[in-house]
């Protein structure tokens, strides 16, 4: 059974209420004081604080997907991306992500089937959400992801029409399920189009962890995963080669909460080629080696360097200012981010433009980052531009 099925779920859950059931039946009989007695009253308690621990942890992963799968909760995922990398020899049918089958393949629900709110009807009235696998034709990473493409994109007036596309990057250890259940993505940004308060928009929902459980920070390990290069480089080449997105850096955004708002504040000022816009949701400002990351930076002579580059307000002290929009979302009270916050805002100067979104109450959670939501999507649609080309010119 998987670590998410409903069976596994509902067997642990009738296990815990039978031990429950068995405890009380059976305590009178060991209400003596020999060693006996003793190991059975320990070994009831065992079982069922045992059982009840374990129905909650797995009912709570089952809603925010935290680990996907027994793999991934027992950490053995290390090789994923070179393990992937592995195209195959000639044969017909190649490994998971053979890149001769589309950069943007077609993948199981990956968890969407259990989204609530999702649009469902014709797709030129309420749009459609997707369940892809973007694979990287450099990097050789496989990811899954979320895209949401809005109703104009089956209309037939739309129909040579290019449209503007935002990244959008869950947080560490959570996956693409959290943006559309808890945040609320979709759900959100089909609203603010239908009533016209957001340009039509496509939107790609992915998780930045590509070799999980490792958190990979959207950094290009040395000898490890080319994580920054799969978001900076790959994932726009896959999505372009197979959705009607713009050409251009104009019409491109990226969008995240905690370290996928890190992540995408670092791909946009280090890649403004490719990343014109960030909105990054309770962010950190640079990134730093912890147990969930191992060593980011390497070993060789250019790791100062590298960790340097990776501090965004070391980018903003001593080198030049990117020319991209960014908006911060935090809260005055009840965030540990907001200092660093003004502080990174303060040293943003042209050709760079920084907004902010400050609650005076939020915490780093799920409910803050659902009421910045709506005004980080409006921004983002501000500062992208509608794509000019169109389908069939260069």
């Amino acid at each position: 059974m998987g670590l998410t099925s409903r069976s596994l779920l509902y067997a642990t859950a009738a296990a815990a209420v039978v031990c429950v059931g068995l405890t009380l039946w059976l305590w009178p009989r060991f209400a003596g004081r020999g060693p006996r007695a003793v190991l059975g009253r320990l070994g009831a308690i065992v079982a069922t604080q045992l059982t009840i621990v374990a129905t909650l942890g797995l009912a709570v992963n089952a809603n925010f997907e935290f680990y996907a799968s027994w793999h991934e909760l027992l950490g053995l995922y290390d090789d994923a991306p070179a393990a992937v990398g592995k195209w195959g020899n000639g044969g017909t049918a190649g490994p998971v992500g053979d890149p001769s089958k589309g950069l943007v393949q077609a993948s199981g629900p990956d968890g969407l089937d259990k989204v609530h709110g999702v649009p469902k009807g014709p797709p030129d009235q309420v749009g459609r959400v997707e369940s892809v696998r973007i694979v990287g034709k450099r990097t050789r990473v496989v990811d899954g992801a979320y895209v949401y493409l809005p109703p104009q994109y089956f209309q037939p007036q739309y129909a040579r029409q290019r449209f503007p596309v935002v990244v959008a990057l869950s947080g560490y250890p959570g996956g693409t399920f959290l943006l559309g259940q808890h945040l609320r993505l979709p759900q959100t940004a089909g609203g603010l189009i239908r009533t016209g308060r957001m340009q039509p928009t496509v939107i790609v929902m992915m998780r930045p962890t590509i070799a999980p459980p490792r958190d990979t920070q959207c950094v290009d390990v040395p000898g490890g995963p080319p994580a920054e290069t799969f978001f900076a480089r790959d994932v726009p080449d896959a999505l372009k080669s197979h959705y009607r997105v713009g050409h251009d850096p104009g019409g491109w955004g990226v969008l995240g909460y905690s370290s996928g708002g890190s992540c995408a504040l670092q791909l946009a000022m280090r890649h403004d080629r490719t990343y014109t816009a960030a909105a990054a949701l309770s962010p950190d400002y640079k990134v730093s080696n912890d147990p969930t990351t191992g060593n980011l930076f390497g070993d060789g002579r250019d790791r100062i360097r590298r960790r340097q580059e990776h501090d965004l307000m070391w980018r903003l002290r001593h080198l030049p200012m990117p020319q991209v929009n960014v908006l911060v979302g935090t809260s005055r009270t009840g965030e540990k981010n907001y200092p660093a916050a003004r502080e990174f805002l303060s040293a943003v100067r042209a050709p760079m433009t920084a907004d902010s979104i400050v609650l005076d109450h939020g915490s780093h959670n799920f409910a803050t980052w659902r009421r910045e939501l709506p005004a980080a999507l409006q921004w983002m649609s501000k500062s992208l531009t509608f794509p000019e080309d169109v389908v069939g010119n260069s």
